[in-house]
C-alpha cells in the first residue's frame, strides 16, 4: 500500500512552502565534501595508507638523505640528515639508539669501514666525525675543506678516509691517526662522487664539471682526466667502480651512461637509453650486468658485454637510488614516489612494491645477512622491509641458493636458468 504523498513522486517538481521548513541551517563553503573525502571510510575514518615496513625509525626531526648498514652486525643502521643530526639504531630494536652529536648543518653521508669497526658521518658543515662502534665514543673530528662534504668512503682494507667537498677538492685521512694525508686539486666545480678501486691502488672522482679524474692515491698524482666528446656534457651525479678495479661507470645530468677504462682514461663504451638525469648506478656482483636509474622514470639492467639493455623498468616517478641485493638476481630501487621496489633482473619483472614512506627514498641499504633492506625518506623516517626470501644467487644464468639450517649452517642447491 502507498504512504500518504507519494502519489506527487509521478508528478514532476515538488515545492516547498513556508510551513513545510522545520529548521534552517547555514552550510560554509568548507563544510561541503570535496575529493579528499575520497580517503575516508564509511564512519568518516581516515584510511591509513599501507606499510609493509618491520621497523620504523623516527628519532629524526628533519628529512633524511643517507643510511649504512654495518657489514658486520646485521642489526646495526647508521642513518643521517637534514636535521644535523646522525643516528645509530638497530633493526629490531625500538628502544636503542644513539645519537651522533657535533655537526653544525645536515648531514650527508654516513659509511661503516669495511670490517665494521669505524663509523664516519659527513656533514654540509665540511667536517667528517669518526665514531669507535665499540665504545660510542668520538674517535676524531677531521678537518681541511672548505665546503660541504658531498660523499665519504672507506679504503677497502684500512681506516683511510675520502671525502670529496663542495670546494672542489678531494681528501684522504688516516683515521687511527687522526692525520691528513693527501689532498686532490683539479676538479672545477663540486665533486659529486668518488671512491677508492676495489684493490684500494686508485682513487676515482667525478664533479659538477662534467670530468671524471683518475689519480694516485700515495703521491695525489692525476694520472687521468676524462672529458670532452664523446663523454658527458654536463655534471656527473654519480659513480661506481668494477670489482675487478678496470671500469667505472659513470652518470650524469645529461642522461648519458658511460663507461671507461681506468687503467688507460679512455671512454670504451655509452649506454645511451636514458631522456633525463642518472640519479644512480651500480654493477652487479656475479653477473656481467649493471644497473642504472634515472629522473625519467626508467631504471634499465644492461648487458655490460654488449653494452645494450636487458630489460627496462618503469616507475611511478624517478629513480633516486638503487641497489643489488648481495650476489642475487634481484636489485631494489628507491623512486621519488616514496615506494621500495624489488626487480628480477633477468625478466625485469617487479616482483614486490614496499609501501610506508609518504615522500621521496633518498638512499637505500642492505643489511649484512641480507634478511632486511633500509630505506631513507624525505618524510623523517628509515624504514626496514623483510627480503630473507629474496637471497637466490645468480651467475652467468647458473643460479645457487642459499639456503640456512639453524643456527648457522648453509648449503647450496643448484640449477639452471632456462
Amino acid at each position: 500500500m502507498n504512504s500518504p504523498g507519494n502519489d506527487e513522486d509521478d508528478h514532476g517538481e515538488v515545492f516547498l512552502d513556508e510551513d513545510d521548513i522545520i529548521h534552517e541551517v547555514t552550510v560554509d563553503d568548507e563544510d561541503l565534501p570535496d575529493g579528499d573525502d575520497e580517503a575516508l571510510g564509511s564512519d568518516g575514518d581516515t584510511v591509513e595508507e599501507d606499510d609493509d615496513s618491520m621497523h620504523i625509525f623516527t628519532g629524526h626531526t628533519g628529512e633524511l638523505y643517507t643510511v649504512a648498514c654495518s657489514p658486520t652486525d646485521a642489526t646495526l643502521v647508521a642513518t643521517g640528515g637534514g636535521d644535523d643530526k646522525g643516528f645509530l639504531w638497530k633493526i629490531g630494536r625500538g628502544d636503542w639508539a644513539f645519537e651522533l652529536q657535533g655537526h653544525k648543518d645536515s648531514v650527508s653521508n654516513v659509511a661503516f669501514s669495511t670490517d665494521g669497526q669505524l663509523l664516519a658521518s659527513g656533514s654540509f658543515d665540511g667536517l667528517i666525525q669518526v665514531w669507535d662502534i665499540s665504545s660510542g665514543n668520538l674517535k676524531c673530528t677531521l678537518e681541511g675543506p672548505g665546503g660541504g662534504i658531498e660523499w665519504v668512503r672507506w679504503h677497502p682494507r684500512g681506516h683511510l678516509i675520502l671525502a670529496g667537498s663542495e670546494d672542489s677538492t678531494v681528501w684522504m685521512w688516516n683515521a687511527d691517526k687522526s692525520a691528513y694525508l693527501n689532498i686532490f686539486s683539479g676538479h672545477g666545480s663540486n665533486v659529486t662522487c668518488g671512491d677508492f678501486t676495489p684493490d684500494g691502488k686508485t682513487i676515482c672522482t667525478g664533479s659538477d664539471d662534467a670530468t671524471l679524474r683518475i689519480w694516485n692515491p700515495k703521491n695525489g698524482e692525476n694520472i687521468h682526466v676524462v672529458r670532452g666528446h664523446p663523454y658527458h656534457t654536463e655534471g656527473l651525479t654519480c659513480l661506481a667502480i668494477h670489482s675487478d678495479s678496470t671500469l667505472a661507470l659513470t652518470g650524469s645530468k645529461d642522461g648519458s651512461v658511460h663507461i671507461v677504462n681506468i687503467t688507460t682514461g679512455k671512454v670504451v663504451s655509452s649506454l645511451l637509453a636514458h631522456s633525463d638525469s642518472i640519479e644512480c648506478l651500480g654493477f652487479a656482483p656475479s653477473s656481467p650486468w649493471a644497473a642504472t636509474g634515472g629522473m625519467d622514470k626508467k631504471l634499465i639492467v644492461w648487458d655490460m658485454q654488449h653494452s645494450s639493455p636487458r630489460c627496462t623498468c618503469d616507475h611511478e616517478d624517478g629513480v633516486t637510488c638503487l641497489t643489488w641485493l648481495g650476489a642475487s638476481r634481484y636489485l631494489a630501487s628507491g623512486c621519488a614516489d616514496g615506494k621500495v621496489r624489488l626487480w628480477d633482473s633477468l625478466s625485469g619483472d617487479c616482483i614486490r612494491t614496499f609501501s610506508g614512506h609518504s615522500d621521496a627514498i633518498q638512499s637505500l641499504a642492505v643489511s649484512a645477512n641480507r634478511d632486511f633492506l633500509v630505506s631513507v625518506s624525505l618524510d623523517g623516517t628509515a624504514r626496514v622491509f623483510e627480503i630473507e626470501e629474496f637471497q637466490g644467487y645468480c651467475n652467468l644464468g647458473i643460479s645457487y641458493i642459499l639456503c640456512r639450517l639453524e643456527p648457522v649452517h648453509y648449503f647450496v642447491v643448484r640449477w639452471l636458468q632456462i
